[in-house]
């Protein structure tokens, strides 16, 4: 990988490469890990899991494929209940859909977060179950939607799929007993909340599901007609928690120091004591869960955990960090799996310690970039554990990310049989007639869809450059589309044709000023006359608007595809053909412009830019400081926009579209390029407006919020 990465000419400090399978990197794995751990916020339980029986491992979701098959054994892939490690990430599910608020727009990442994190308008209690009177140490935690009334419980709802009903639970039998399919099952245990100090009986509920997410619900009569229902037809007995008063404000009764509180003073004191208590009271969204990080045998971090007959669990010390993974080679010839080869785990050397002077000079991070895949998830453990770590101190940012960039996926051209659904490889189809088959007969599907091995639709980047070179490559893939956007890969329709021409363009204008000034004849730009000036001004101000404009892609929006299009632009007006002779031969400007295009061309292509800049510096008798200064061109100081151009008004050529057709473009002051109403009316007055729109019923106009676009769409 790191091969290819270097072949494709990107650029890395690999002195700062992160490896995370290595030690010195899990090893602050294992401490966070710990710190969670000691926190109450990492703990065991029971659920249900995806089972390899042949590879006799764990397997991840996207690890099973469409048939339910492992993505490597092929075995058909179990439902198992074992015992997983889960972090209390419900904990911060208030904070983290809050500090959303303070953070830049993410291409509407934070409203995927905000509606991951859901709602966040209810709490957690801890319950401490009981079989006849004794309890049996397992602690089991229940969502309330109205927290407040927390006192006014009259029984713990779980559902029949429940893993105490499935698991090791010690209660299972008793809930067993009880249990009747498609009704409402009081058993004989007890749950006692740890908050309110009330025991309340355990209730197995008819329901598949309590609000299409949570297993185990209280049952608060008062603010549900349900619940009300259900403990009426149990003949439970509870204490009603609510009261109107006089002037009809809902108040607190029976809820020991909290009665008198109206329900939003007793929603907030409650769930803060609760908190305090360390018994529940995070305010969390019914939609959420805890994130469970166990993972396959010989897979990831090693959890930093010993368990002990006598102790229980108990962590490893954090000076004897990393605790490390067996070494495979070890076990040659023993028959043993990892697992079983625990004592063949090594000691090793302590890391430098952490350092919170290097910590706080990364973070924030400036710009993270990930999948559409890591919108959610990922994302939100990241900036979870970041928050965890500015409660611990540690870091002095909340938030470890400022900018977000969740770029699209390169997806291959896909070929199934469309009964099955089998994947075919090329070789496997006919592609004589009008449509593809398969050569053993059958329809053929055609899409495009994530490159995979499985689905035969995968491409080798050397592959590609082979046969088009690394730049053209880099280039189409940044030309294609907008970063966040899925590119289909498809060589022979899209737009490698105009990366292609683009290169060459590029090529001849530096052919050209190399020969206008090959004999050796000192330009003279006062020898320039009126329209000529004229020629040279223009390609001065179109420089500087691509210099702005380039700039701002490269570092605000990474619209890496418009700031090709601004290069192409700016090549455009050197366009030799359409210019004077003497404007090539004897302005400054054509020379800078040059100069400036091949620059900022360097980061995306720097093979050919680094050609085309050797030759702009042995051009006789340049005029711009820029060539005069030699050197390689990625060691070129970046383009800066002529403080003369500030000073004159800007404008921007704005495309004009009506009913999704190009039409034109007018030229509008930038100032005005995002006010969508003043945009319409600039428009409308302008000649290509009175010409193509004058009498028309426009039933709306859309204003572009990326690139200087407006779309009419009229009655035709």
């Amino acid at each position: 990988m790191r091969e290819q990465l270097d072949s494709l000419g990107l650029c890395f400090d690999w002195d700062r490469e992160v490896t995370t399978c290595l030690p010195d990197y899990y090893r602050w794995t294992q401490y966070l890990f710990i710190k969670l751990y000691e926190a109450g916020l990492a703990y065991q339980k029971e659920a249900v899991v995806n089972w390899d029986p042949v590879d006799q491992t764990v397997l991840a979701d996207e690890q099973v494929d469409e048939n339910g098959r492992s993505w490597r054994s092929g075995a058909v892939v179990e439902q198992k209940m074992l015992k997983q490690w889960f972090i209390k990430t419900t904990n911060y599910a208030k904070p983290l859909l809050d500090a959303l608020a303070d953070l830049p727009e993410w291409y509407g990442v934070k409203a995927m977060q905000a509606n991951w994190i859901g709602e966040c308008s209810g709490c957690y209690f801890d319950f401490k179950l009981k079989v006849n009177g004794e309890e049996t140490g397992e602690t089991l935690s229940a969502y309330s939607s109205s927290p407040e009334t927390v006192f006014g419980a009259a029984y713990l709802a779980i559902l029949p799929t429940h893993r105490l009903l499935y698991g090791n639970s010690s209660v299972r039998p008793t809930l067993e007993k009880a249990f009747k399919p498609g009704r409402d099952c009081l058993t004989e245990v007890t749950a006692c909340n740890l908050f309110t100090g009330l025991e309340v009986p355990l209730v197995v509920s008819h329901k598949e599901a309590f609000d299409g997410y949570l297993d185990t619900v209280i049952g608060i009569p008062d603010c549900s007609e349900e619940d009300l229902s259900i403990a009426r037809s149990l003949n439970l007995s509870w204490n009603t928690a609510l009261k109107e008063d006089d002037n009809g404000i809902q108040m607190l009764i029976n809820s020991a120091e909290f009665s008198g509180l109206t329900r939003q003073q007793g929603f907030d004191s409650i769930t803060q004591k609760a908190r305090e208590q360390k018994v529940g009271g995070h305010l969390t969204s019914p939609k959420l869960r805890d994130w469970l990080i166990s993972r396959q045998r010989y897979w990831g971090t090693p959890i930093p955990v010993v368990h002990c007959a006598s102790c229980g669990t108990v962590a490893v010390p954090e000076e004897e960090l990393p605790v490390l993974l067996p070494k495979l080679a070890s076990l040659t010839g023993k028959g043993a799996s990892p697992l079983e080869a625990a004592h063949d785990w090594v000691d090793c050397k302590c890391p430098r310690p952490f350092e919170r002077q290097l910590a706080d000079h990364w973070l924030p991070v400036d710009v993270y970039i990930g999948g559409k895949e890591h919108a959610v998830m990922h994302l939100y453990y990241a900036r979870f554990l970041s928050h965890f770590c500015k409660d611990l101190g540690l870091v002095s940012h909340r938030e470890p990310f400022w900018k977000l960039l969740v770029q699209g996926l390169i997806k291959g051209q896909t070929f199934k049989l469309a009964d099955s659904g089998q994947y075919l490889k090329r070789e496997e189809i006919d592609f004589t007639g009008d449509k593809p088959v398969a050569c053993g007969g059958g329809r053929v599907e055609v899409t495009f869809e994530k490159m995979s091995k499985s689905k035969h639709n995968g491409l080798d980047p050397q592959d590609v450059v082979q046969q088009y070179g690394v730049d053209t490559m880099r280039l189409y893939v940044l030309y294609a589309a907008p970063p966040e956007q899925d590119i289909l890969w498809n060589v022979k329709t899209d737009a490698l044709p105009g990366v292609l021409r683009w290169q060459s363009r590029l090529w001849q204008l530096v052919t050209k000023l190399r020969e206008v000034r090959q004999h050796g004849d000192v330009p003279i730009p006062s020898s320039l006359k009126k329209k000529e000036l004229a020629e040279a001004r223009k390609i001065w101000e179109n420089m500087n608007y691509a210099i702005q404009e380039v700039t701002t892609h490269f570092t605000e929006d990474f619209l890496f595809n418009t700031a090709i299009s601004r290069l192409m632009g700016l090549s455009n007006t050197l366009n030799v053909s359409a210019l004077s002779t003497k404007v090539v031969q004897h302005s400054l400007e054509f020379e800078e412009a040059l100069a400036v295009l091949v620059l900022m061309t360097a980061p995306m292509a720097p093979h050919l830019s680094s050609e085309l800049w050797a030759g702009l510096c042995q051009v006789n008798n340049p005029l711009s400081d820029l060539i005069q200064r030699g050197g390689d061109v990625l060691q070129q100081q970046w383009p800066t926009v002529d403080p003369k151009y500030l000073d004159v008004p800007e404008f921007v050529e704005l495309s004009v579209m009506i009913n999704n057709k190009a039409c034109g473009t007018v030229t509008i002051p930038l100032q005005a390029s995002k006010d969508l109403e003043l945009v319409r009316q600039l428009v409308l007055e302008s000649p290509l407006g009175q010409k193509l729109l004058a009498g028309c019923f426009i039933k709306r106009a859309i204003l572009s919020p990326r690139t200087a676009l407006i779309n009419f769409l009229i009655d035709e």
